[in-house]
């Protein structure tokens, strides 16, 4: 095997490495669920519960669903879980090949974007998810018995969840196209109307269609981005020196 060939090796087997690793913490986490999983899957179900009159209910349409959907929920649950530990072993493949002061900037970002994603996921669950059933079932015409799949419900929330969890990783993006002089804070300021537009785009697609939960995705999309533009003023040095050279302030 040639010189080349090695590093490259070397590489490849670490990478498996870091991913087995992934895999298995998640793995163990889902043994950890798996007696729960109907346990966890009614708790998750609360929210469109409380709203559902007295004689409804969620339902099962096929078969294997009263089953398969609550293990399928606590298989997404570990991966939740478990996405600190996974990106702490991306960060650590490519720690190696990061300059110091590079490596002194991924440790913090990893955190804050793990942290990101959980609160977007919380206030998914806290704020969107009461004001969207309560709205879907006080809506429902007159003599429609609202009685929701369990498989189309959890796809509903999950995606909703994913969702605000990756749309709270806009103050991450903003510091990362700062610190690698993609843009600047002043710019970014210059373009507060765009974004805005965009963030409603995003929630159009992001989102189940419906205006509550797409309003309720984009407001925090851009005060997230006004956070990430007093971040990236604060976490990249230098930056009133680039403004300056590029006369823009």
């Amino acid at each position: 095997m040639s010189e080349d060939a090695t590093p490259l090796m070397d590489h490849l087997t670490e990478l498996r490495s870091r991913l087995i690793r992934s895999l298995l913490a998640v793995l163990v986490v889902f043994i950890v669920l798996a007696p729960f999983a109907g346990t966890i899957f009614t708790w998750l179900a609360e929210p469109l519960a409380r709203h559902l009159p007295d004689e409804s209910s969620l339902i099962a349409t096929q078969v294997a669903s009263p089953f398969l959907t609550p293990f399928k929920m606590a298989l997404v649950g570990a991966i939740f879980i478990s996405i600190p530990f996974v990106m702490y072993q991306v960060w650590a493949f490519v720690a190696p090949g990061l300059y110091a002061t590079e490596r002194r900037l991924v440790g913090p970002l990893i955190f804050s974007s793990s942290l990101l994603f959980y609160l977007g996921a919380a206030f998914a669950w806290f704020v969107v998810f009461p004001l969207v059933f309560g709205f879907f079932v006080a809506v429902a015409p007159e003599g429609v018995a609202v009685m929701t799949d369990i498989q189309h419900y959890l796809n509903f929330v999950l995606a909703l969840f994913v969702a605000f969890g990756l749309a709270f990783q806009v103050p991450v993006i903003t510091v990362l196209l700062v610190r690698t002089g993609a843009t600047t804070p002043t710019a970014l300021k210059r373009k507060r109307p765009y974004v805005l537009v965009g963030a409603f785009v995003c929630g159009m697609f992001l989102t189940p269609p419906d205006a509550i939960s797409q309003t309720l995705l984009a407001l925090p999309v851009y005060l997230l981005f006004e956070l990430g533009i007093i971040m990236s003023r604060i976490m990249v040095p230098g930056i009133r020196e680039v403004e300056e050279q590029r006369g823009e302030r």
